[in-house]
This record gives structure tokens, C-alpha cells and sequence, in this order.
């Protein structure tokens, strides 16, 4: 005796393959789009040593996941003729800033009328310290004899220039603005020349 087929079972197969490949889709699609956006930079097309920088921040040709960038990390994104952001997740070396490591910036003026270099923790809030510091600036830096600068960065206290990495374990990335940059600069930010990003030591 045959057995007809029940002509529903293949569609019904069919349906779940669909939503088999629509799920796996979805997951890798909203999985890379959160790996790129937490991984601290601006992930544009500007790289200067640690420092990325996109060249479409602040205009309409600004993509979805830049956007998302820059809504994520709280940035007052002006235009490029305005303000350059630059944003550092690792040092030097290209290792990932931790709060248990102690960093030394060193840089000079760049072409702008008035800059920042602002410490944000993972959540791209400020860390929260005690001493109430979080950023230097153009004009609250001391500066060496030669007018250049040196800025650490970590827990330990230390004289001058010093941002405080919180008692908490984790990353932290570095937000560096130049407002009102020279007409060079807002015409080619790549050739700008940025500060260094020296890791000195961390805590075992």
C-alpha cells in the first residue's frame, strides 16, 4: 500500500530553513556591527599611529555605523572646518589601553587654535576619580622647555600633567579635539602630527 506524501511537510521544511538562515544572518549581522562599534576607535579612514579620525564625521556623507560611533561615544560631532576628533584604543604598540597600566602622552601643540585630550572608560563615560581630572588642554597643560608636553595617564598620583585611571580593571580610550584646525589641517587631518602613546608599566 503507498503512502501518499503530506504535500504541507515540504513547505513546512522550507519555512524553517528560512528561518534558520534569517536567524544566523541576523546574529552575525548584529554581532559584527557590535564588535565594530565597541571597539573604541571612530573606525574611519584617518590613522595616525594610535589615533583614527573619519573624514566624514559631521557631514551627510556620514555612514550608519559612523553615526552610530558617534551617538554611541556622546561626541558633538561639528563639522570638519570646526572640530577633528581622533580617538586611540591602544598605545604605540597597538595594545589595548587598560586602566592598570600606566601610559605617558608626549606631543606638541598641533595645528589648531585650541585642543583636548579627554580619558573616557569602556562605557565612554568620564572615570570617575577622586582628583576630579579627566582632561588637559591647550591651555591647562604645563608644558616642557621646548613648549612640548607630557601627560600621564594612570593610578599612581604623580606631579604635572596627570589623569587618573580610576581602582576599577579595564579599558579606557583617549579622545583628542582640535577645535577651529588650520585650513591645512581641515583639508588633510592625515597629515597632522599627533601626540605618542608610550605604555610605561602595569600592575600585576
Amino acid at each position: 500500500m503507498r503512502i501518499q506524501e503530506d504535500p504541507g511537510g515540504g513547505l513546512l521544511k522550507l519555512v524553517l530553513k528560512l528561518l534558520a538562515s534569517f536567524s544566523v544572518a541576523l546574529i552575525l549581522g548584529v554581532g559584527s556591527a557590535l564588535l565594530l562599534l565597541g571597539s573604541g576607535g571612530l573606525g574611519g579612514t584617518i590613522a595616525i599611529g594610535p589615533w583614527e579620525s573619519s573624514d566624514v564625521i559631521g557631514s551627510s556623507e556620514a555612514d550608519p555605523y559612523t553615526r552610530a560611533r558617534v551617538a554611541i561615544a556622546g561626541l558633538l560631532a561639528l563639522n570638519r572646518n570646526e572640530t577633528i576628533y581622533f580617538t586611540a584604543a591602544t598605545d604605540d604598540e597597538g595594545a589595548p589601553l587598560r586602566t592598570e597600566c600606566t601610559y605617558n602622552i608626549f606631543g606638541s601643540d598641533p595645528p589648531a587654535r585650541w585642543w583636548s585630550i579627554t580619558a573616557y572608560a569602556a562605557d565612554h563615560y568620564l572615570i570617575p576619580n577622586p582628583h576630579d581630572r579627566y582632561s588637559y588642554g591647550g591651555n591647562t597643560v604645563a608644558r616642557e622647555e621646548d613648549n612640548s608636553f607630557v601627560i600621564s595617564i594612570g593610578r599612581g598620583a604623580r606631579d604635572g600633567n596627570w589623569i587618573p585611571t580610576g581602582e576599577n580593571d579595564g579599558s579606557f580610550t583617549l579622545t583628542l579635539r582640535l577645535y577651529n584646525p588650520s585650513e591645512a589641517a581641515a583639508r588633510d587631518p592625515s597629515g597632522i602630527v599627533l601626540p605618542r602613546i608610550a605604555r610605561e608599566a602595569c600592575s600585576q
